[in-house]
């Protein structure tokens, strides 16, 4: 194919990814994990993608290309999709107008004045181009990493990895646990939420990156089995590396986040605690991503889009019509209740694999219910997994969780110093 084929062929490529990032489109049935790829990649890396197709362009000006009537067709479909990119763009910059009124409707209106002086540094309201220009580029200095460290028997489905900063901080670092997704059958500890932990750590918190029995080898509640042995390992041996075991708090997308909110929901459940029935799992906040919160779509949510045959088949390994009761129990919307720790649940508009229905029925659920704050912030426009590298909205959102975090804990600590006062 010649350089003008390629050309137009690389412009009709942009125009269809332009508009599969730009139009919420779920009812694609084997279409989804397609339309979810082209549609994630695009939204999240839009200027990213103007700068090279210009400079595409600018090579076949120069080289004469551009003369071609098919090349001329290809700019024409370019400058459209130049237009949606643009668009793109703009519209993640706007995601702080969505993060910071779902803190102050959840923490209060002046929540920052909560956190204590000496931490208000680490709050941070803009971001850095030199972090989205680079998606793929974690690494942070003064943050050092001890990698597969095992907390369970599991092999290397139960090992774990360990975030630190350089610098000590009084009273330890309070702990993140970090719960990869992957449809409860891939993904792995180095692969998700890296801007989130580098981010945390390089403000003086430890962030713990686990990996967990994944199905179809193994089957619920495998999975939320080995978190909770994580948060006892933690509990038990944090303090070796600088953490402080009595403040952990937890995230995770997509099926992460279904466990990271199952794990907040249901904290010292022995079933789920087999052989470690005595150890403390109570978790002090949570942060799901766009997770599974209803294994029985109990709502109708996405009848025609139905989760179930996959669960069944691979993750829970019996019918719903033969096990309803451990069905129910595998939903987080089950456990919502009075105790539940503080949750921030983040949730995009255009999730093509995960319904954003599903996330404001269990907000409203824990809403009604929970006496801590819950806040909710719905991203218009973002996808399935749209954090997992840098971008504009990833970055704004590390901030926001970086806030919520730091006024979870700094209510936890003041509580901490009020009851040791009292006794």
């Amino acid at each position: 194919m010649s350089l003008i084929g390629i050309y137009f062929f690389l412009a009709l490529l942009s125009a269809y990814c332009t508009v599969t990032a730009i139009v919420q489109a779920r009812r694609l049935h084997w279409l989804a994990p397609v339309y979810f790829l082209s549609a994630w990649l695009c939204g999240e890396l839009a200027l990213i993608h103007v700068l090279w197709q210009v400079a595409l362009t600018a090579v076949l000006a120069f080289a004469g290309g551009l003369a071609d009537p098919l090349a001329q067709t290809g700019l024409g479909i370019f400058a459209l999709a130049w237009l949606g990119l643009v668009y793109l763009h703009c519209q993640a910059m706007d995601t702080p107008q969505h993060l910071r009124p779902a803190l102050r409707r959840a923490l209060g209106e002046d929540y920052r004045a909560d956190i204590p002086a000496q931490r208000q540094h680490v709050l941070c309201d803009d971001i850095l181009t030199s972090y989205w220009i680079k998606p793929f580029k974690f690494k942070r200095n003064g943050v050092y990493q001890h990698r597969h460290i095992a907390y369970a028997e599991a092999g290397k489905r139960n090992l774990l990895d360990i975030y630190h900063p350089h610098e000590p901080r009084e009273g330890g670092y309070p702990v993140l646990l970090q719960v990869h997704g992957g449809g409860w059958m891939i993904g792995s500890k180095e692969q998700q939420a890296k801007p989130l932990m580098y981010h945390m750590a390089e403000r003086g918190w430890l962030c713990v990156a686990i990996n967990y029995r994944l199905s179809p080898r193994a089957s619920f509640p495998a999975h939320i089995i080995d978190v909770k042995k994580a948060i006892a390992w933690i509990r038990e041996n944090i303090q070796d590396y600088g953490g402080n075991p009595d403040f952990i708090a937890i995230t995770g997308g997509s099926a992460g986040g279904h466990l990271s909110s199952l794990a907040a929901l249901t904290p010292n459940r022995a079933e789920w605690q087999p052989g470690f029935e005595g150890a403390d799992t109570t978790l002090q906040a949570a942060v799901p991503f766009y997770g599974v919160y209803d294994f029985l779509d109990r709502y109708a949510i996405r009848p025609e889009m139905s989760l179930e045959g996959l669960i069944a088949d691979k993750v829970m390994q019996c019918a719903l019509a033969d096990n309803l009761e451990l069905w129910d129990t595998a939903s987080p919307l089950s456990h919502v209740g009075a105790d539940a720790p503080p949750i921030f649940v983040i949730q995009g508009t255009h999730d093509s694999l995960v319904w954003v229905e599903e996330a404001r029925a269990f907000v409203s659920a824990l809403q009604a219910q929970s006496n801590q704050p819950v806040a909710y912030a719905e991203l218009p426009g973002a996808q399935h997994a749209f954090e997992i590298f840098h971008s504009v909205r990833t970055d704004h959102t590390v901030h926001a969780v970086g806030h919520f975090l730091e006024w979870t804990h700094a209510q936890w600590a003041r509580k901490e110093k009020e009851s040791g006062l009292t006794e």
